[in-house]
């Protein structure tokens, strides 16, 4: 199948109560892993380049890897640019095949927040494609603390800016290699209240899995970024290949031990939030 914008996954899942996984991806084995979880379990898929993974490959790569694994599957792919604070990254990934974008102006004075973030939304619907946005900050695990979400600011964000989907911080952190029950549930009906969009937790790795299945089946939230959980995996099974073929040296023979773990992990995931089977 080919690629398909973010909208496309997230209003069927906020009306009939799921959630879809955003894979944080870091290169071919892991997006492979999450592709064919995905197509296994008949799921639709968001496939995420983040910050470091485009400095670490360009993103036009990133854009034509996305695009190679959604035609070799016919289940529902989102290339999805995460966390971009410049206009500029948004308009090229648009132009190499993006079919979502996600603008982090969290960082900025609402007013700012609101004059950029709607700026990639204009840009992201004459291209035909999706956009995500952040109010409040969302923290990382031993780094910058969060802000949480205001939900006034929230509602008008959501009405000056237009955007698909809101990220929101509600005790979610990024980085946490341990899931804890910190959400701030009141904060997120309060939201809920204020706004009608899909909500998006990053973080989700430190959000445990019965919690994410119950916020997928009964919130707006559509959307769990996860990548530490599943970082974890891969290093796990790449340091049990190095151990168990001490004399192992090709790297594509030491990676490849990597995909069924991942595999097996992802699939666990979309059937968590409900996600299986919604691709039939």
């Amino acid at each position: 199948m080919t690629l398909v914008p973010l909208t496309s996954v997230l209003t069927p899942a906020l009306a009939q109560g799921y959630a879809i996984p955003g894979f944080v991806c870091l290169g071919w084995e892991d997006a492979r892993a999450y592709t064919l979880a995905a197509q296994a379990e008949r799921a639709p898929v968001i496939l995420q380049a983040g910050p470091g993974a485009r400095a670490h490959m360009p993103l036009p790569v990133w854009a034509a890897m996305f695009r190679t694994l959604a035609a070799d599957v016919d289940i529902p792919v989102v290339a999805h640019l995460d966390h971009a604070n410049d206009i500029e990254e948004c308009r090229t990934a648009i132009g190499e095949g993006f079919t979502s974008v996600m603008f982090d102006g969290s960082r900025m004075s609402l007013a700012h927040n609101i004059d950029a973030t709607a700026e990639v939304v204009a840009l992201a619907r004459a291209g035909g494609v999706s956009s995500e946005g952040e109010v409040g900050f969302v923290g990382y695990a031993n780094g910058a603390p969060s802000a949480g979400t205001d939900p006034d600011e929230a509602a008008r964000f959501v009405t000056e800016t237009g955007v698909d989907a809101l990220a929101v911080s509600v005790g979610n952190v990024h980085l946490q290699t341990e899931a804890t029950d910190g959400l701030d549930r009141d904060r997120l009906a309060a939201i809920e209240a204020m706004t009608t969009l899909p909500l998006v937790l990053h973080g989700g790795s430190g959000i445990p899995a019965a919690l994410r299945a119950d916020l997928a089946a009964r919130s707006r939230v559509c959307k769990f970024n996860i990548g530490t959980e599943l970082r974890q995996t891969f290093g796990a099974a790449l340091r049990a290949k190095l151990r168990d073929c001490p004399d192992s040296f090709d790297r594509i023979t030491i990676l490849k031990a990597t995909e069924a773990p991942l595999t097996a992990a992802a699939r666990t995931i979309l059937r968590s939030l409900g996600a299986a089977g919604r691709a039939a």
